[in-house]
């Protein structure tokens, strides 16, 4: 009688010394997560850097992976990491943020359920220093987002995607195909997500899939990353890369 191999859904997290001590509460958040009969997850966390800091914050859990490597930035770490990802789907996790309960089923639902969608994202609420969450208007209608749409709205709206690109779920293979995150010092799962959605379509899921924890130490928030001279230069390769991907005429049409 043959053995069901359990499927996996792969956590990437990239993480340096400054965010780690949140990884425990970002385990918690997974711990809480029920997933359909057959699944289980594999938490891949990369360091950006070879520190000390970070590998006492790390939970023990056999089912997460922890490296190091030298720093290039998150979406370096990100990249890296896939070469351990062994399962068909990547979900993105900040180091610092938590999973709502519920996410990783309702992204495996509507991607197990729609073949030729390749990615899937939901709500996210910002998780203030007192404790409290707030969110904000603007999402989009719950379902299908067609491809094209979210580089349409980023471009009229002063850089603003309607979806939070850390709510990303991936179709592995087509995260692969597409090269991983952005080689920018900000906004590479920006530059992600347009690339994305100028192959495939994706879901938006209006439960709320994400708390993004806003804190001193976010790279967000500091002051390079609203140099004016440097968001230019991102904003623009991350259009340029994805209006190139749209010209090309290729779509992802299936799942693995």
């Amino acid at each position: 009688m043959s053995v069901a191999v359990p499927r996996r859904i792969v956590i990437v997290t990239a993480v340096h010394a400054p965010s780690a001590r949140f990884l425990p509460e970002a385990h918690k958040s997974l711990c809480e997560q029920e997933l359909p009969d057959g699944w289980t997850w594999h938490w891949l966390i990369q360091e950006d850097g070879t520190t000390d800091e970070v590998r006492p914050y790390v939970p023990e859990d056999e089912r997460i992976t922890f490296r190091q490597g030298r720093a290039g930035g998150p979406g370096v770490a990100r990249t890296i990491a896939l070469s351990a990802a062994d399962g068909p789907y990547v979900k993105i996790l900040d180091a610092d943020d938590q999973l709502a309960p519920g996410a990783l089923a309702r992204d495996l639902d509507a991607l197990e359920s729609n073949r030729d969608l390749g990615w899937a994202t939901s709500r996210v609420l910002d998780l203030l220093p007192d404790g409290s969450t707030a969110g904000f208007p603007g999402d989009p209608d719950a379902g299908p987002i067609e491809r094209g749409a979210v580089l349409d709205y980023w471009a009229a709206n002063d850089f603003r995607a309607p979806v939070h690109p850390a709510t990303l779920c991936v179709r592995r293979d087509l995260l692969l195909a597409l090269g991983g995150w952005m080689a920018l010092p900000a906004s590479e799962d920006t530059g992600l997500l347009l690339a994305l959605n100028a192959v495939s379509r994706g879901w938006f899921s209006p439960e709320v899939g994400l708390l993004y924890r806003k804190w001193e130490g976010q790279a967000t928030g500091q002051a390079a990353h609203v140099d004016s001279g440097e968001r230019d230069a991102r904003m623009g390769v991350v259009e340029a890369r994805a209006r190139a991907l749209g010209g090309l005429g290729w779509s992802y049409r299936g799942g693995g």
